[in-house]
């Protein structure tokens, strides 16, 4: 499978990074491109072919990512449109705010044929191929859905959702990572405090976060069975939690995801 990754910035370099790490493809197979060569040469030592000329990415892959910023991605867009085959390749764009409707517009060539092309929002952990990415289908077959749903799900794990869920997606699992990361810092730092160094507490708390996810994973249970298991009458379990409770944790997080997604 020959892929073409458009734009390498944070998210772009993240999900060549993942391909890298993957069995998708040889690194010979994948084409990076970016306006600036310095952009490119971080990947110069990867086997990865490398060019400035969006057009020759894009031409000889079967899958098309175009991963740039909103600000870029029309004339990006226009750029490669005449290099596609609509017949034979398919389209990923993960750029923030475009629509299905805005893409069609922007695809459309002298006839209706459009490529099947995909709404797609990963996060920045696809590059250890751990991302919580959405993908919206459009024009696509079942077949060729499963395609790019099989790719990504090599990256992380996938969800088909409906295009007026991206923005909630992108708050719960694109900004949640950075809300994830905030609980950690903030609970390594109380590690601290009750005595650990700095190393230490943070390994404790990534350690247990994975274990919290894996035990979820595994038995099915909602977050508040595996509490009722570690909590006990009169225990310092729940007095930390209504600690947690009476300073506002659970609302400061529900108000956090409803404010990004405004």
């Amino acid at each position: 499978m020959k892929i073409a990754v458009i734009g390498v910035g944070e998210m772009g370099g993240a999900i060549v990074k993942g391909l890298l790490k993957s069995d998708l493809c040889q690194a010979d197979e994948i084409t990076i491109s970016a306006p600036h060569e310095q952009t490119l040469n971080k990947f110069k030592d990867t086997g990865v072919s490398m060019t400035t000329d969006n057009k020759l990415a894009a031409e000889s892959a079967d899958i098309v990512m175009v991963v740039v910023k909103p600000n870029v991605a029309e004339t990006v867009l226009k750029e490669i449109k005449a290099a596609l085959d609509y017949q034979r390749q398919q389209l990923v764009l993960v750029i923030a705010g475009l629509t299905a409707e805005k893409a069609s517009e922007i695809l459309q060539k002298d006839n209706p044929s459009l490529p099947p092309f995909y709404l797609v929002v990963p996060n920045i952990a696809i590059a250890v191929k751990s991302s919580m990415t959405f993908i919206v289908p459009v024009g696509a077959t079942s077949e060729q859905q499963e395609i790019v749903v099989t790719l990504f799900d090599k990256l992380g794990t996938t969800l088909i959702t409906q295009e007026s869920l991206l923005s909630a997606g992108t708050n719960l699992a694109s900004c949640g990572i950075a809300y994830a990361m905030r609980y950690i810092r903030a609970a390594s730092e109380g590690g601290v405090e009750l005595g650990f160094k700095a190393r230490e507490a943070q390994k404790i708390v990534m350690q247990t976060m994975k274990g919290s996810v894996a035990l979820l994973e595994q038995t099915g249970d909602h977050p508040e069975v595996a509490i009722d298991k570690v909590t006990t009458a009169g225990g310092i379990t729940i007095r930390g939690l209504n600690e947690m409770e009476h300073a506002g944790f659970s609302s400061a997080v529900i108000r956090g995801l409803k404010a990004g997604a405004k």
